[in-house]
């Protein structure tokens, strides 16, 4: 009769490819995260991160304001065309026939009718004369900067938690306190990774709300408040892109920090009880 508890063989491709993840994970946390928090730092103190005159950041949006005279005697002109058009369309009643009838000694004093003037709806932007509107260079390039500091955090915290998932022995009764500790540092690194995720997000709905606040300043060139506001947005992506380096500079460091100070409990679970007796 075949015994019951039977060990299953891995396939070596699946067996290769997890040796590898460990192997690669170790060596990530041992040489890769020291370095990269070093690297990190030295951006971070770097002179593209530590503007002091929020003025350099701003960019100049190509934006012309029309002369007001032009476009005041534009709507006179538009006024003055739909005027005559209604005059064409109502010609003179003639004589004769039942409109005779009107000419009684009771006479009729109609009243001009009221012009009502134009609601104000602002330009209608077809095409600027002066050319595009850029995006701002210098946070641009910040951006180019921060971003694949993002995707490797995202993908360092996937690597190490396939790592962990591989070291996690079999479910078995007692002595389970490394394999809590594994599940707590687990829990640890897909935080990171969906803050990650999140940063990553961030970046393109700056690129929208700009976007949205141009076509404001485009449609009402007078109001100079939603030109300050492109500026204001500028700024508080500067500020933004700072943290987020810094945040991804953190995470490095607390998972260092974690993983190195577990070791031995993340990488051997559960140790036999011949081994606690000496």
């Amino acid at each position: 009769m075949a015994s019951r508890n039977q060990h299953v063989e891995l396939n070596p491709d699946v067996e290769a490819f997890v040796t590898s993840v460990k192997d690669k994970a170790e060596s990530h946390v041992k040489v890769k995260f020291p370095a990269k928090i070093v690297e990190l730092t030295n951006i971070l103190d770097s002179v593209d991160f530590t503007v002091k005159d929020r003025a350099q950041l701003h960019q100049n949006l190509n934006i012309p304001v029309p002369d007001p005279m032009a476009i005041i005697r534009g709507c006179n002109n538009h006024h003055e065309n739909n005027v005559e058009e209604k005059d064409n369309t109502n010609p003179p009643a003639t004589r004769g026939g039942k409109r005779r009838k009107t000419e009684s000694k009771i006479s009729v004093v109609e009243e001009p009718a009221e012009v009502e003037s134009p609601k104000v709806q602002g330009t209608k932007v077809l095409a600027l004369t002066s050319g595009p509107v850029s995006c701002n260079t210098k946070i641009t390039r910040l951006i180019d900067i921060v971003k694949p500091h993002i995707c490797e955090l995202v993908e360092d915290s996937n690597l190490l938690k396939m790592w962990i998932t591989f070291l996690i022995p079999k479910i078995e009764d007692g002595n389970n306190f490394g394999v809590s500790i594994q599940e707590d540092t687990l829990g640890e690194i897909r935080t990171v990774e969906a803050e990650a995720a999140a940063f990553y997000e961030q970046i393109s709905r700056y690129y929208m709300s700009r976007g949205k606040v141009i076509s404001k300043a485009c449609k009402y060139p007078f109001v100079n408040d939603y030109r300050r506001m492109i500026d204001e947005l500028d700024e508080k992506e500067f500020l933004s892109l700072r943290i987020v380096l810094s945040e991804v500079r953190n995470h490095y460091a607390a998972l260092y920090d974690l993983i190195t100070k577990n070791m031995e409990k993340i990488v051997r679970p559960r140790t036999s009880n011949a081994e606690n007796l000496y």
